[in-house]
């Protein structure tokens, strides 16, 4: 009998507070879709620099003072939620380590908090910011101890772009899940051919989710509210919304020049207590649906 693989979340962890909040938020979701969590320690590469002489001797230090107390989060989650922890302890610069380890062990999402003691202070031009911005699956950011309702309510901001829409795929995975209300968002423009464009856009989505069974509700966004973020924040509080799902870039940009658009910044940076889950377009390396 064939044993299929089972999905693995990546958990960047400094033992601060919205560190082991993002944790205990990523144990409820992997228990939920039985999957595995990876606990991730980075020790930074420039704070050993000074110390140790070879970076044998740095990673063996930094497991030595790290692993017992990882190890011991580890079996604490394992305990309480029942899902495989594994811990792992790295040496290297704290996004490009998220990063590689994420790719290393195959993780098809990350979940994070928004800041730390190890750099995750504001997320955009953090470690954070640059953790969202190069991975190929999506981000989740944590941003307070609010207690995971199972992403029954979800926030779903649909625009002109044709990234928009790739999130489609992921809210059926998550609605049909949970079985959430999927909550579009969509801003009303005053000129009629990119109105009927976004109504087209509206349609076409209404009807991904009807064919898959997924409930949903509508909302829009009057033109003379042309802060479209605010809205965006203000509407997921009002209607207690476990999640709001964005879109991170646009498309047409070169891969170096890959840079959080302006409206996913101010979601992500914004105060509040809804995580945000941060899915990056679609290129040949794009690969992030949770088992279902």
């Amino acid at each position: 009998m064939t044993q299929t693989k089972k999905n693995v979340m990546l958990v960047p962890v400094d033992f601060s507070e919205i560190s082991l909040n993002a944790l205990e938020h990523a144990a409820q979701t992997a228990k939920h879709f039985d999957n595995d969590l990876i606990i991730l320690s980075i020790v930074e590469e420039n704070l050993l620099t000074s110390i140790f002489s070879n970076n044998e001797e740095k990673e063996a230090q930094a497991r030595e003072k790290t692993i017992p107390e990882l190890e011991k989060l580890a079996i604490s989650i394992e305990e309480k939620y029942g899902v495989s922890c594994k811990p792992e302890v790295r040496v290297g610069r704290i996004y490009k380590t998220v990063i590689e380890t994420a790719v290393e062990f195959g993780c098809d999402c990350i979940i994070m908090g928004t800041h730390g003691a190890s750099g995750f202070t504001r997320i955009v031009g953090s470690n954070a910011g640059k953790v969202i911005n190069y991975s190929t699956v999506p981000v989740i950011v944590v941003k307070s101890n609010k207690v995971n309702n199972a992403y029954k309510n979800i926030v779903f901001p649909l625009d002109l772009s044709v990234e928009s829409k790739q999130k489609v795929k992921m809210a059926i995975h998550l609605g049909k899940a949970y079985k959430s209300t999927i909550h579009i968002l969509y801003n009303k423009v005053s000129d009629e051919f990119l109105n009927n464009k976004m109504i087209a856009n509206l349609h076409q989505v209404e009807n991904i989710f009807i064919e898959n069974g997924i409930e949903f509700t509508v909302k829009e966004v009057d033109e003379s509210s042309s802060d479209f973020a605010e809205e965006t924040l203000k509407f997921a509080e009002y209607s207690q919304a476990d999640l709001i799902m964005i879109m991170t870039q646009s498309e047409d940009k070169a891969f170096t020049e890959y840079l959080i658009d302006t409206y996913a910044q101010r979601i992500v940076n914004a105060e509040g207590t809804v995580p945000v889950m941060c899915v990056n377009p679609n290129r040949d390396v794009f690969k992030s649906e949770f088992v279902i």
